[in-house]
């Protein structure tokens, strides 16, 4: 049952104390048959998503949500993944650009927002299946803020700067701040859903599930693709190579990992 949206206007003692954090995973799911094309795929993974690209992804959501970066630290392992960590803080930016409203973020070509005091990280995690030629990349991404904005307005951005074939995502607002007249508030802005800050095109390609609970101001979404093309899914071999049968098994198998990752279950053999 939803709740109606409330507006929040209040002028507070001090400082915004309230900790809004966006966790969320990506994953992008590939089919990738012999041994030496799941290699390759990993080496391809870990080139494009190294510690380099990272930290410009996490640099541009900093510029997305307004905040200067005080230092990075990353690394790239050993035999894959790595890892970005960003301590940032608030960017002095006009109020009247500063909004709480459940719209969508901008797209990786318009950049524009707000950020206090906290961390971006990234994490990625690539692995294979020796079995069914199931490949998997997953991203984990966690944007944590104080101050008035929500870290939902990088939402969009982040989700165009991967193939999210599924799309995980948690917020909370933690804490409370303070109004002039001493009274402890919670949540500083309406939110009914973190699909309020998607864009329509981001929305129209996701099968979506919400488990909100709102007295606690924790708010949870899950996405999984739609439709694909069996050509973005395979790595080393076109599909005009493979036979019907062949093809329609590679669907199947594809559309099972997606469909046992969203549901965070295993679907039984029949």
């Amino acid at each position: 049952m939803s709740r109606p949206p409330q507006k929040i206007k209040f002028k507070l003692e001090g400082f915004n104390n309230l900790t809004k954090t966006l966790s969320f995973n990506i994953y992008d799911v590939c089919y990738a048959k012999t041994q030496e094309q799941r290699k390759s795929y990993i080496e391809y993974i870990d080139d494009v998503y190294n510690a380099e690209r990272l930290t410009q992804i996490l640099t541009n959501v900093a510029d997305i949500i307004g905040a200067n970066i005080l230092n990075i630290a990353r690394q790239d392992y050993e035999p894959q993944g790595a890892s970005v960590t960003m301590l940032i803080c608030e960017e002095h930016i006009a109020s009247e650009r500063l909004s709480n409203e459940q719209t969508p973020g901008p797209l990786p070509d318009a950049v524009v927002a707000h950020l206090d005091k906290s961390h971006l990280t990234v994490h990625t995690y690539p692995e294979s299946h020796p079995d069914n030629g199931i490949s998997t990349f997953r991203v984990d991404i966690d944007v944590s803020t104080c101050g008035l904005i929500s870290p939902l307005k990088a939402l969009n951005y982040l989700i165009h700067c991967f193939d999210s074939d599924i799309v995980i995502m948690d917020y909370r607002v933690r804490g409370f701040t303070r109004d002039k007249n001493g009274r402890k508030h919670y949540i500083d802005h309406k939110i009914n859903s973190i699909q309020n800050y998607l864009s329509k095109d981001t929305k129209a390609q996701y099968q979506m599930i919400d488990v909100n609970v709102y007295q606690e101001n924790i708010f949870h979404t899950k996405m999984m693709v739609k439709e694909f093309a069996l050509d973005d899914y395979l790595f080393g071999i076109p599909a005009s190579d493979l036979s019907e049968p062949e093809r329609e098994k590679i669907e199947r198998c594809l559309r099972r990992e997606m469909t046992e990752i969203f549901c965070a279950e295993n679907i039984p053999n029949v």
